[in-house]
């Protein structure tokens, strides 16, 4: 089977179709082709063609292609899609963090704090810093990256965070009710028809999804489900953050409102977990996305994500990357985590940070390695994705292909 092909690297502009060869493990993620939950096929090969994945099985079957990378028995998977992130932001927060270390309490407050270095610096230096995050995402084995807004919180300052995270991703998404903007303190009536008015005006162009942290500290379930109906009104689509701090309304807005996901989900009542049970039987689901870098960083109790699996709710594992509560963007450290301390088996942890988070997003693209879907993967330096578990903390990401073309390593 290997007279046809050439020992050529999978580089940008390398043309016709690109032979991933000789991987001893493929998670494909469609059931229909391998085995178990992440249909796995060993001894595998996978062909990409026009930035798609065209063919996908074991290595005997693979067909001819211009090019081949020899994966040399390693394991390939789907890039990780992470469906929550932050990172337009200028300052710097590490002596938070080592408050909170020493014993203070996390609250939303400190979200004030990177609110004045952002506003203060230039969209050059904001951009620098979201380009730098999506690197070093992306060499993590991250291909899509949802970024919100939330760290301006005036008009101008929210359109431009989202003008520079559309200039890094198409998952874009508005949260000016991220906290009350501090010009509006005594105020926060008014800082909600700020939100809901001239500064979605702006803002609604430059994004795909409204937001909203439906928090004790930060937005009640009035104010949150004003500041989501004028999003869906504008044409965006709703996500929250919920149930972060502590029980709350943030699930039951989700579900009702319908929307893709609810974030965080630290704190379930038996009526929160059945409401996502139901909510994943729709069509379009909404997703429980767990952020367990945020859990860990705010030494809060993690989410039962048993719980959730059991009861039939869809899981998305995500990073949360942010200065604040959660300054990581490795999804590999959130699987690891999810594992040992949230009750997920590393298959559905894998599945929760490639599929699970495509679904958070509502795409059928991502998350998958399928023919058909986008040509994003990951080659571990690992047998088999067993090890982004049971090797914390260690560098296993050898090459990262987005669309089809090398973005991060060598194979």
């Amino acid at each position: 089977m290997t007279d046809h092909r050439t020992e050529t690297e999978a580089v940008p502009g390398t043309p016709g179709t690109i032979l991933v060869d000789a991987i001893g493990t493929l998670v494909t993620n469609d059931p229909a082709l391998g085995e178990g939950q992440l249909g796995e096929i060993s001894d595998a090969a996978l062909v990409i063609e026009g930035g798609r994945v065209a063919w996908a099985g074991p290595r005997a079957q693979a067909p001819a292609a211009d090019a081949r990378v020899d994966a040399a028995g390693r394991c390939v998977l789907p890039g990780f899609v992470d469906s929550h992130s932050h990172i337009v932001f200028a300052g710097d927060r590490s002596r938070e963090f080592a408050a909170r270390m020493s014993g203070q309490p996390y609250s939303a407050g400190g979200i004030r704090t990177t609110v004045a270095a952002t506003r203060a610096a230039t969209e050059a230096e904001l951009l620098d810093g979201a380009r730098r995050f999506v690197r070093e995402a992306r060499a993590q084995g991250t291909t899509t990256l949802e970024v919100k807004s939330g760290y301006g919180l005036t008009v101008e300052d929210e359109r431009r965070s989202l003008e520079i995270a559309a200039r890094v991703t198409d998952e874009v998404t508005f949260l000016g009710a991220h906290v009350v903007a501090p010009e509006y303190a005594d105020d926060p009536g008014g800082y909600v028809d700020l939100v809901t008015g001239p500064m979605l005006d702006a803002c609604a162009p430059h994004a795909r999804w409204v937001d909203v942290f439906c928090e004790r500290g930060a937005f009640d379930e009035e104010d949150s489900r004003r500041v989501l109906a004028a999003g869906i009104e504008r044409g965006l689509l709703p996500r929250v953050h919920g149930n972060q701090l502590g029980e709350g309304p943030g699930v039951r807005l989700a579900v009702e409102l319908e929307a893709a996901s609810v974030d965080h989900c630290t704190y379930l009542t038996g009526e929160d977990v059945d409401a996502l049970a139901q909510a994943a039987k729709r069509p379009e689901p909404t997703v429980a996305t767990l952020l367990p870098g945020v859990d860990f960083s705010t030494r809060q109790p993690y989410p039962n994500a048993r719980a959730l699996v059991d009861a039939g709710a869809i899981v998305a594992l995500a990073s949360d990357c942010n200065p604040g509560s959660c300054f990581t963007s490795s999804l590999a450290f959130c699987i690891a985590v999810g594992v040992r301390d949230m009750g997920l088996t590393p298959d559905e942890a894998v599945w929760a940070a490639t599929r699970g988070g495509a679904l958070a997003l509502r795409r059928t693209d991502v998350g998958h390695l399928a023919p058909g879907a986008r040509a994003d993967l990951t080659l571990l330096d690992a047998p088999n994705h067993l090890y982004l578990a049971y090797r914390p903390g260690v560098p296993q990401v050898a090459a990262v292909w987005k669309d089809g073309e090398m973005v991060a390593g060598r194979p």
